[in-house]
């Protein structure tokens, strides 16, 4: 089941197509990670979804209700949202943030406001906001996106500006809302190689489209390990290659990446006897980085 689904989805500014017939699927229990350069349509996507701005063109659906269906205010109920940096006050403790914030949505009680502290690990914290790291905050602004008790979490850049310390908190938290308490969770970050921890699936945006949408099972499957030799005659070696149906990627006139290949001291061995000089050879395994730049054509964002 797909709890959001976007269908042809059009957001514009000024003129400008900022989501261009956009379409998404994430599923329940997903953690999905989304990806794309600044300016390609992420936050426009999740302020749409979270009906903080309304789409031009196109339809969404939240738990099978269409944005058409004015039953869609009682499903976009059952999502949390971070996507600007929470207003915090800073002469204030955690709990009472966390309160305040509960009141102005409107809360009957704040019974949950404990249990949501102890959650993201600040329930014992007495002291003020303003002494807080920003791993600390990064925690309280998701116990505030969780105070409705929320299916469905949204993370817009969560890891922004954090110390390693902090970065491996907000990841265990993920993990823990995921695993434990069964919260579907997209999350829109630039860290890859920290997304591609705790993301099942991606999807790969671009001038206002999905580009690509794969499961992470999937993607560890393209993402294979690859040789990189340096040669002496480049075309002795492609003609090789082609030969003896060798996975290859030319890199420049005197490099080239080879994939498929279990074994690089016989790979090495085989040429040798061919009269194929290799000068130098490495083992390298590919990213989530690499894979999205080789997506993207070759640009980085």
């Amino acid at each position: 089941m797909y709890i959001l689904e976007t269908n042809n989805l059009v957001k514009k500014y000024n003129r400008k197509v900022i989501l261009d017939n956009l379409n998404i699927h994430i599923r329940d229990g997903a953690i999905y990670g989304l990806i794309g350069k600044n300016g390609s349509g992420k936050t426009t996507l999740i302020r749409t979804i979270t009906g903080l701005i309304k789409p031009d063109g196109g339809t969404y659906s939240i738990y099978g209700v269409s944005n058409l269906n004015k039953d869609i205010f009682k499903e976009k109920k059952r999502i949390g949202a971070i996507i600007d940096t929470p207003a915090m006050y800073q002469d204030m403790s955690a709990k009472d943030n966390l309160i305040i914030q509960m009141k102005l949505a409107g809360f009957p009680n704040y019974d949950n406001a404990s249990n949501l502290l102890k959650l993201v690990g600040l329930e014992d914290d007495k002291k003020k906001v303003r002494n807080f790291s920003l791993g600390m905050k990064g925690r309280l602004g998701i116990a505030i996106a969780l105070s409705n008790n929320p299916d469905f979490l949204i993370l817009d850049e969560p890891i922004n500006g954090l110390d390693p310390e902090g970065i491996i908190e907000i990841r265990e938290l993920i993990l823990k809302l995921n695993k434990e308490y069964k919260i579907t969770i997209l999350i829109s970050s630039h860290y890859l190689d920290e997304l591609s921890k705790v993301a099942t699936d991606y999807g790969f945006i671009d001038k206002g489209k999905i580009i690509k949408e794969i499961a992470s099972e999937d993607l560890l499957k393209d993402i294979k390990p690859k040789f990189i030799l340096t040669v002496e005659d480049l075309g002795s070696f492609v003609n090789y290659f082609e030969e003896h149906n060798i996975t290859y990627e030319v890199i420049d006139e005197k490099s080239v990446n080879i994939y498929n290949q279990s074994n690089l001291a016989k790979l090495i061995r085989d040429l040798t006897l061919a009269n194929l000089i290799v000068l130098e050879a490495k083992e390298v395994d590919e990213t989530l980085e690499s894979y999205y730049i080789k997506l993207m054509g070759g640009q980085d964002d």
